[in-house]
């Protein structure tokens, strides 16, 4: 993969908050396990995907990820919570440094069961 596309889809800016953000993976202490990749070209490789629409069995060999490899780590993210802390940090950074205008936001319309008796 070249250096622009991925500096396009993950800016050095973006990988630096979400870094820390990452669960760590650890071989398990009997072999096997999860096999040591660049976290960075699988996240890039996940943001591509997401963002492109391209299935993942699809995603190209030129990301150094297999596509089992970059979905596996997004299911694991996912159910770590990691897609919405990212977008939580992304906020607290834009609005740190003065780039967020909440005087118009769009509210997600999702249906809430009222309680039983509530007005």
């Amino acid at each position: 993969m070249g250096a622009d596309l991925s500096r396009r889809l993950v800016p050095d800016e973006l990988w630096e908050l979400t870094a820390p953000l990452l669960p760590r993976f650890t071989s398990r202490p009997q072999g096997g396990g999860t096999a040591s990749v660049d976290e960075r070209a699988v996240f890039t490789a996940v943001v591509y995907v997401l963002t492109s629409g391209c299935a993942w069995r699809y995603l190209p060999e030129s990301f150094g990820v297999s596509p089992a490899t970059a979905h596996r780590r997004f299911t694991v993210w996912a159910e770590a919570g990691l897609w919405r802390r990212l977008h939580r940090s992304v906020l607290d950074e834009l609005g740190a440094r003065g780039e967020l205008d909440w005087s118009s936001a769009i509210v997600d319309a999702a249906s809430v069961r009222a309680k039983r008796g509530a007005r």
